[in-house]
């Protein structure tokens, strides 16, 4: 009765498949079970049934296990939100909520839609969106992803989207979209079936020919049923899909996941992918009337009645720098210009350089500062306060913390050519690629262009191109495997893309090509092992040295191993396990330092313009003041650094002296300020020289420009050693 059954079962399969145009090794076990019912083979004919039922089962069990990641970021999506209003707080369903609403986050409770932070610090725990395991400390005006759950107390959020345009309803679209997907390899193990099944069958037809036992033949289809490459090479493919998974990867299907495994060329938008896609302050130029500070703070009081990035980066540049902000009245918003308000009593308008000068041209000044921000490839917000031109707050798109290091990592994962697109002049994107070190570069790129350029290197090899906005949408369609920045959302580009990086880190790219190459790696050896041990046991069946018996249980222990072997796939590459690493609270706070200091690093800025225009009235006192600011405040850090710090970072790295090149660093930004000092202690009396000027406007910009490079090294060591892999 239990052959009879299965018999029925394997034969439904087997015509199933046959409906969609699929071989399989089912057909092997028809013939089998229905041999062993014709020789009258019950007991073998059992334990067949039951061997090929618990094979059924363990393949559910991986298939289950192998997909666990992409099922918990399902099961996790927020359902419910507590609405704070004139009623008080009310229990809402997350689809009913809307941009603007204000909403309270209880300890434990996930973040239901994408919002800006009111309260002043927040700790969130990301792990299910980003994959970061460790906890995120978020502050004011800053941005919380929906799928966050808050991992501290009570916290206030104003909704910027409604449910169905967050971040986690895009993932969970995208990762509905990645389960429907079947792995490429379920394919090829069909086409190993066409060649192995009539194999199967020779040395079957063969062995009952040459001994005329037809027993035998019975025990040569036992050991080939079911074949190991059609439970192992699926399992190994779902496998690396969801250890990416787990590492904030999206693989949405398994032919992505191969062509990952073997990309040779890659391609990179620049704006959002290298970049952080979001505007920050570098730089403060105002006109004679107005001070630095005043000009950020008047705007940032404005600026935050705005949604905008570029306003809340404002909002939250004054807020670090400790600034008093105002609450502005009777603010108007002008579509794609800017804001205007009154602040403090006086009119404010921050925005476009047409919102800020109405009717009027502008002057040399104005000329100037466009000129200087072209060259610099920089962007600026204009403001005006009581119809005046007050400065302009110069922007720019920083790159990414991880971007070199992802670019060194690609090189030596044996990426071929790596090439930045971008719309830039061509100037300024040259010297970005320089920096960064890619191979080439291609400058003044339109959409249709970067879709030629990737067409062409598609022709040359397998190629990538990693995007992020939604007019990086048909390039990233146009490539053999697109990849997506989808941190922020699933746009036009993520779904476009073949992959997609949950965790805004450009760092996860090489690890998921890693991932992709041992999951791809995996599943052909257990393909080509578990039919090699198979055809082993056929050859010893077809001589009589296995029963039909023995060969079922032979061939189930053929399938567990290749299994177990299989679902290797899911644990960490060796190379990214946790070694001795730097606290991230103390990385997190030494960042934090450096940006401390900016204020001091803006005061020399504004000194050196000061001392190239000579619109300092009192220029004696300005420089003994910046001196005294940058030896209280710069060097007591840098000292603190060399004494304190630098030993505790040489315990955890390797090599001899491996922070000799900052230490010595340190020595320059001594010796500079120093050297400073004495000038200033020098030029006490009578009017300084236009010699004695360009020496101090020498010694501070040789001084701004070692300490900014310098800061930059230092957070880059402290970003990687405090990076968790886990």
């Amino acid at each position: 009765m239990t052959i009879v059954l299965m018999l029925i079962v394997v034969t439904a399969e087997s015509f199933r498949a046959l409906l969609h145009h699929q071989a399989g090794v089912d057909l092997l076990a028809l013939l089998t079970l229905a041999g062993a019912l014709a020789l009258e083979q019950y007991l073998a004919g059992s334990v067949i049934a039951f061997m090929f039922a618990s094979g059924r089962s363990l393949e559910e069990y991986a298939n289950g296990r192998a997909r666990k990641e992409l099922t918990a970021l399902l099961e996790r999506r927020p359902k419910v939100a507590h609405l704070c209003n004139s009623s008080g707080i009310q229990e809402v369903s997350v689809d009913t909520l809307h941009a603007g609403d204000h909403l309270l986050i209880k300890p434990g409770e996930a973040v239901p839609v994408d919002g800006l932070l009111l309260t002043k610090t927040a700790q969130v725990d990301e792990s299910t969106i980003t994959g970061e395991s460790r906890l995120q400390r978020r502050y004011l005006g800053e941005q919380l992803l929906s799928g966050a759950i808050n991992a501290g107390g009570p916290l206030e959020l104003r909704a910027l989207k409604s449910a169905a345009e967050s971040t986690y309803a895009g993932i969970v679209h995208m990762v509905e979209e990645a389960q429907a997907g079947k792995a490429p390899f379920t394919r090829m193990a069909d086409r190993y079936a066409l060649l192995f099944i009539p194999i199967a069958l020779f040395i079957a037809a063969a062995a009952w020919v040459s001994s005329g036992d037809p027993v035998r033949a019975l025990a040569v289809l036992v050991v080939a049923t079911p074949c190991p490459l059609i439970l192992a090479a699926p399992i190994a493919i779902i496998s690396a899909i969801s250890r990416a998974a787990r590492r904030g990867i999206l693989v949405k299907n398994g032919d992505a996941l191969e062509q990952l495994a073997i990309v040779k060329n890659i391609l990179f938008d620049k704006t959002g992918t290298l970049t952080t896609g979001h505007s920050k302050l570098v730089g403060i130029e105002t006109t004679s009337r107005f001070q630095p500070a005043e000009v950020l703070r008047l705007a940032a009081s404005l600026d935050q009645f705005s949604l905008h990035s570029t306003a809340q980066s404002l909002v939250s540049e004054a807020q670090r720098r400790n600034l008093d902000i105002s609450f502005p009245d009777q603010v108007v918003e002008e579509p794609g210009e800017g804001l205007r308000g009154q602040v403090e009593g006086h009119s404010v308008s921050v925005g476009s350089l047409s919102l800020v000068l109405g009717d009027q041209g502008p002057d040399g000044w104005v000329q100037t500062q466009l000129q200087k921000m072209e060259m610099r490839g920089l962007s600026g917000a204009f403001v005006g306060v009581d119809g005046h031109l007050a400065g302009v707050l110069l922007l720019a798109d920083q790159i990414r913390m991880e971007t070199p290091r992802a670019l060194r990592e690609l090189h030596r994962a044996g990426i071929r050519h790596t090439v930045m697109l971008s719309g830039d002049r061509q100037d300024v994107a040259e010297t970005v690629a320089i920096s960064l070190g890619f191979d080439s570069v291609l400058a003044e790129r339109s959409p249709a262009d970067k879709v030629a350029a990737v067409e062409a290197e598609c022709r040359n090899a397998i190629t990538a191109m990693v995007g992020d906005g939604i007019n990086d949408a048909p390039a990233l369609a146009a490539a053999d495997v697109g990849i997506a920045m989808g941190a922020r959302g699933a746009g036009a580009s993520a779904e476009a893309a073949d992959v997609v990086l949950l965790v805004d880190r450009l760092d996860r790219l090489p690890e998921g090509i890693h991932i992709a190459r041992r999951g791809r790696h995996i599943a052909l050896q257990s393909v080509l092992v578990g039919m090699g041990l198979s055809g082993i046991a056929m050859i010893f069946a077809a001589f009589g040295y296995l029963s039909p018996v023995a060969g079922a249980l032979l061939q189930e222990g053929i399938d567990v191993a290749v299994i177990i072997n299989a679902l290797r796939a899911l644990r960490p590459l060796p190379q990214y396990l946790a070694e001795a690493r730097l606290p991230v609270e103390i990385a997190d706070k030494l960042r934090h330092e450096h940006s401390e200091l900016q204020p001091v690093l803006d005061h020399i800025d504004a000194t050196i313009q000061m001392l190239s225009s000579g619109l300092s009235t009192n220029i004696h006192e300005d420089l003994k003041s910046l001196a005294m600011i940058i030896q209280e405040q710069l060097l007591t850090h840098e000292h603190e650094d060399e004494d304190k710090l630098y030993p505790k970072l040489v315990k955890i790295m390797h090599g001899f002296d491996p922070l000799g090149s900052m230490s010595h660093t340190h020595r320059e930004i001594f010796r500079l300020a120093r050297r400073y000092e004495q000038l200033t202690n020098e030029y006490t009396k009578n009017e300084l020289s236009d010699f004695q000027l360009r020496e101090l406007r020498s010694l501070l910009l040789s001084l701004v420009t070692i300490v900014r490079l310098h800061f930059a090294q230092e957070e880059e060591i402290y970003f990687t050693l405090s990076d968790t892999q886990q």
